[in-house]
């Protein structure tokens, strides 16, 4: 089809034409950023904690003035006494839950190679085989690797790292043997397990989020208070109740968390809420724009409809087919949008930039773009279809009695 009459009928509508390619232009840019934000949280949501998660919930006290030895001991009891618990141990944290330890460490004793800051878990006897970490190299911890806790960890210790966390520190290299300090504490590595998600996530980004240590530690003074339950998934609620009980029995001068002392999938519910609930806003803000973006489409194009009948019916009575008619208009819809998402490509990448700015989000990934072409393509030819059948369906006769 030759394009100069619709350029020419166009230009002579410049205004309505600018109007509804900017509509569709920022339509561009926020639909390429908001399933850009969508997809980044999803992916988020779908984070690979690498725990057994239908299986383990914690139970966590706050008691500043308990003799922690004898502390460990009551709740060790008690917990380990409930109908359906396979193992009850000491950890520092779980997955998804308060974060307890967090610090940056270095490849040399002086502190000069500095190396990231990770999460360290400390686990007491039993906690890693609870947890169903998966090993993928070196051995599990044995008896002689469970050393006393220095403050909030064994100042000298055998570690387990995450897959991520070796290959960042020793790209390329066998990771045992290895390694790293953080302040007078010294770590060796013992054993790379696959997956242990941080507690609150990595605060360099998604690639930190699996950056962990398991350092194996005695429970006892300035290592106690929390509590790794695990049971069969179909008794895991009714445990956990059971142990809430227990522990206010056991522990009675302590103070039970209650937003804590639950399964690691409440946990993990509870730490990706924002993230549904702003799932859920992205989707909405795109319906909505896109259903204006497609009104003002139809509004358009039967306007313009209504104002050449006449020129319709001079068309169709001069041998025009209702496909030449229906053609005209997709064309000249699928110029207009093509000018709005050839700006508005500017601007998602103008949007992404000031999102990076004051949210620290990453760049948009250039593929969203075309994604975001296509989709508005077919959104205007659909939008259009309705009123161009409706032009192509003007007989001739029709139009000249009009006149």
């Amino acid at each position: 089809m030759d394009i100069a009459p619709i350029l020419s009928a166009l230009r002579r509508h410049r205004l309505a034409t600018l109007l509804i390619a900017m509509e569709i232009a920022l339509a561009c840019a926020v639909l390429c950023n908001a399933c850009f934000l969508i997809a980044t949280r999803v992916q988020q949501m779908h984070l690979q904690s690498g725990v057994d998660e239908a299986s383990l919930g914690q139970i966590k006290l706050d008691c500043i003035d308990c003799n922690e030895v004898d502390l460990n001991a009551r709740m060790l009891s008690a917990l380990g006494g409930i109908p359906g618990v396979q193992s009850v141990s000491v950890i520092n944290e779980v997955p998804f839950g308060q974060h307890a330890a967090t610090a940056g460490i270095a490849l040399d004793p002086a502190g000069r190679k500095r190396a990231g800051v990770v999460e360290f878990y400390v686990g007491g006897p039993g906690s890693i085989e609870a947890l169903g970490l998966k090993l993928t190299e070196g051995s599990m911890p044995k008896a002689e690797d469970y050393r006393a806790v220095n403050g909030w960890v064994p100042s000298d210790a055998q570690v387990w790292v995450t897959r991520a966390l070796a290959d960042h520190l020793w790209p390329g290299e066998n990771p045992l043997g290895h390694e790293f300090w953080t302040d007078t504490f010294h770590f060796r590595v013992a054993g790379v397990i696959a997956h242990l998600a941080r507690p609150n996530g990595g605060q360099g980004g998604v690639a930190t989020r699996d950056w962990s240590v398991f350092v194996p530690g005695l429970p006892g003074k300035s290592f106690s208070g929390n509590y790794l339950i695990r049971t069969q998934p179909d008794q895991l609620q009714r445990v956990l109740r059971d142990a809430r009980v227990a522990a206010v029995k056991a522990a009675p001068e302590a103070v039970l968390d209650q937003q804590q002392s639950r399964s690691i999938g409440d946990l993990r519910n509870d730490f990706f809420q924002q993230d549904v609930a702003m799932t859920r806003i992205l989707l909405g803000v795109i319906a909505a724009l896109l259903l204006v973006t497609a009104l003002g489409i139809v509004g358009l194009a039967s306007f313009w409809v209504a104002q050449r009948r006449k020129q319709i019916g001079v068309r169709r009575a001069l041998g025009a087919t209702r496909h030449d008619i229906l053609r005209y208009f997709q064309t000249e819809n699928f110029l207009i949008v093509s000018m709005g998402v050839v700006i508005g490509m500017v601007l998602a990448y103008g949007l992404n930039i000031w999102l990076m700015l004051s949210y620290e989000l990453p760049s948009l990934p250039v593929y969203y773009l075309p994604l975001g072409m296509v989709a508005l393509w077919l959104l205007g030819q659909m939008s259009v279809l309705a009123p161009a059948m409706r032009a192509a369906a003007v007989p001739p006769v029709v139009a000249t009695r009009t006149e």
